[in-house]
């Protein structure tokens, strides 16, 4: 079994076939799935679908590039569904660079609420990069002296020495389908050392196709498979070992063993 620790099952793309696509993952042994928002509107949605859809649960935030257009009162809406059943992290949060959308020091600013809100709670927060690896390392420094860190690297593109203190902070480390592109040596070579029990798998539907269905749109969680046979193949072990392992690894972050 297989656990998806990042999809966007919210959005559009998948309001004709959500049920199918969640019938497709089951049926390639991704058993579960967290839908994660990106912003108060997705979020609610998020939380809905965790309770319409059994192995669904979901992650509630603002992303980084949503803050700009965010609504006074939608913090505060984010703060009320942390407490919904079904809500297993906070985010997505984070920081971004490579896109221009809201100041860098809103999306600072919005980080660290994400952060604290997680820390207030004991759940994990979700935390996106985009050419800020050094701002991210920084604010997760200042956070980590004030409590410890509990959390996933998203989607995750940074170097092994990242990787290294990202998981001495506490973090996991999750790997999309970019692992598996072609000219991701380097990725494959950083998801080889991650610690067992620090290390993720998820898909980012509907982007992020992971090879061999790259180009085909929208991703979605059956796909994930692919990814864990590249990783798998990375470290050198079967991919039922590292089904299993990444599955516990998820459970245990999101206290499922606890429900």
């Amino acid at each position: 079994m297989l656990f998806d620790t990042h999809t966007h099952l919210d959005q559009e793309e998948f309001d004709d076939s959500r049920s199918d696509v969640i019938s497709r993952a089951k049926a390639a042994g991704v058993t579960q799935v967290v839908a994660v928002g990106t912003t108060f509107s997705a979020s609610r949605k998020c939380v809905e679908l965790a309770a319409e859809y059994s192995g669904v649960f979901a992650a509630v935030g603002i992303q980084p590039n949503y803050i700009a257009e965010a609504e006074l009162d939608d913090w505060q809406g984010i703060e009320q569904l942390v407490g919904q059943p079904g809500v297993v992290a906070i985010g997505e949060t984070g920081l971004d660079r490579y896109w221009d959308f809201t100041p860098f020091d809103h999306q600072q600013d919005y980080f660290d609420r994400h952060i604290r809100l997680a820390q207030r709670h004991d759940l994990p927060f979700i935390v996106h990069m985009r050419d800020c690896n050094e701002e991210i390392l920084e604010m997760l420094r200042d956070a980590n002296r004030r409590s410890p860190l509990k959390g996933i690297m998203h989607s995750y593109t940074g170097d092994q020495a990242m990787a290294q203190e990202c998981v001495q902070m506490g973090l996991h480390i999750s790997f999309a389908g970019m692992v598996t592109f072609k000219k991701s040596h380097e990725l494959r070579e950083v998801a080889a050392t991650i610690p067992w029990d620090r290390l993720l798998l998820e898909t980012d539907a509907p982007y992020l196709s992971p090879e061999p269905m790259r180009g085909k749109k929208p991703n979605e969680p059956a796909f994930l498979r692919h990814t864990a046979e590249c990783v798998a193949s990375a470290r050198g072990i079967s991919l039922e070992e590292l089904a299993s392992q990444t599955t516990a690894n998820a459970v245990e972050l999101f206290q499922l063993d606890k429900s």
